[in-house]
C-alpha cells in the first residue's frame, strides 16, 4: 500500500481549534480524486460546518466519524507553553509552527515542575499554535511519525471512500480537547438523514491486552459504554468478515464517540481504529498489518450494515 497521502497529512498543520489548514487539504484532495470513486459524494463544508467536512454518498443509515486534529501546544508568555490536549512531554522535542514572523523550529523544554517552555533563536508571537515536527519513518512493518492520531482514521476514511456507495464520512474538529464539532454534526446527520448508527475512525493505544500485528481494535469500552448489542452487532459482522482484529476493553480513554453518547439522538457508536505505542508524541508508532485491516474493516462493516 501506498503511504504517501498519510505522510503529507502527517505533515500538515491541525492542533485542536487550528484545523484549517488540514481542512483546505482534505477538499483539495477531496475535489482532485472523487471522480475515481465509484459513487459521487455530496461535499458538505463552509461556514455553516466550521473547519468540518461531511461526505454523503448515495442513501445512507451509517456514519463514519474521523477527527482531523491533533495535540499540540498554544505560545503564552515570556516563553511558556500550553498543552493542547495530551501531549507526551519530554525536554528535547522538535516543535514546529508559523507566526507573523515566518516557519517556526524549537525545541520543548520542562523543567522539574513540568512547568513547559521552548528554546528558540527568536521571540514566538503569543498565542501561536505548535506541534511536534514531523519526522517519517517508514520500516518494512511499521510506520512512524507524530499525529499518526488521527491522520490514520482520516487515511482509512478516504480509502473507504473510494468504494463507498451509501454512508456519510464525518471529518471533525476538536477532539483532542474534548469535542466541540461533533455535536453538531451529530444533530445535522440525524436531522437530515436519519442516521442512527456510527463508527469512530480513530486510533487506540497498544496495552497489556491490545498488541501491534495483530488487527485493528474494536473496542467494547472505554471511558464511554456504547450499546452492547450494537457492539455484538460490529463484532459478528467482523468475525463474518474473516478480517484479523482484536477486542479492547478499558476504562480510560475516549474519542468523538463520547459526545455523540451524550448528545440527545439515538445514535449507537462503536470505535473501530488501529492501536499505536507512544501516543501523542513525535514516535507515534503503528504496525501496517493493522492499518489494513483497519481499512478493510470498515469497508465490510459499511458494506453490510
Amino acid at each position: 500500500m501506498n503511504y504517501q497521502l498519510l505522510r503529507e497529512m502527517c505533515a500538515t498543520h491541525a492542533p485542536s481549534g487550528d484545523e484549517e489548514a488540514m481542512t483546505s487539504y482534505l477538499l483539495q484532495y477531496i475535489n482532485e480524486q472523487k471522480n475515481t470513486w465509484k459513487t459521487q459524494p455530496k461535499v458538505l463544508s463552509g461556514k455553516e460546518f466550521q473547519n468540518c467536512i461531511v461526505l454523503v454518498f448515495g442513501k445512507p443509515t451509517t456514519a463514519i466519524f474521523a477527527h482531523i486534529d491533533s495535540v499540540g501546544f498554544t505560545v503564552r508568555y515570556n516563553q511558556q507553553l500550553i498543552k493542547v490536549g495530551g501531549p507526551d512531554i519530554e525536554s528535547g522535542y522538535k516543535l514546529q509552527g508559523t507566526d507573523s514572523k515566518g516557519l517556526i523550529n524549537c525545541i520543548l523544554e520542562c523543567d522539574e515542575e513540568r512547568n513547559l517552555s521552548y528554546r528558540c533563536d527568536r521571540e514566538i508571537d503569543r498565542g501561536t499554535m505548535l506541534t511536534f515536527l514531523s519526522e517519517w519513518l517508514e520500516e518494512k512493518d511499521y510506520i512512524q511519525c507524530c499525529s499518526l492520531d488521527n491522520r490514520i482514521g482520516v487515511f482509512s476514511a478516504l480509502k473507504v471512500a473510494e468504494t463507498l456507495q451509501n454512508g456519510i464520512i464525518c471529518f471533525s474538529c476538536w477532539e483532542e480537547t474534548g469535542g466541540g464539532s461533533v455535536a453538531f454534526l451529530a444533530r445535522y446527520i440525524a436531522e437530515q438523514y436519519g442516521i442512527k448508527q456510527a463508527l469512530i475512525s480513530d486510533i487506540t493505544w497498544v496495552t497489556d491486552g491490545v498488541f501491534h500485528g495483530q488487527g485493528c481494535v474494536i473496542s467494547m469500552r472505554d471511558s464511554g459504554i456504547p450499546r452492547r448489542n450494537y457492539i455484538q452487532r460490529i463484532i459478528d459482522l467482523a468475525k463474518k468478515s474473516g478480517i484479523l482484529f482484536q477486542l479492547e476493553v478499558e476504562a480510560s480513554g475516549g474519542s468523538d464517540g463520547n459526545v455523540i453518547h451524550h448528545s440527545p439522538y439515538p445514535i449507537d457508536w462503536c470505535f473501530v481504529g488501529a492501536p499505536e505505542s507512544h501516543a501523542h508524541s513525535p514516535h507515534e508508532r503503528v504496525h501496517k498489518t493493522d492499518i489494513e485491516s483497519m481499512i478493510n474493516l470498515y469497508k465490510w462493516l459499511m458494506h453490510n450494515m
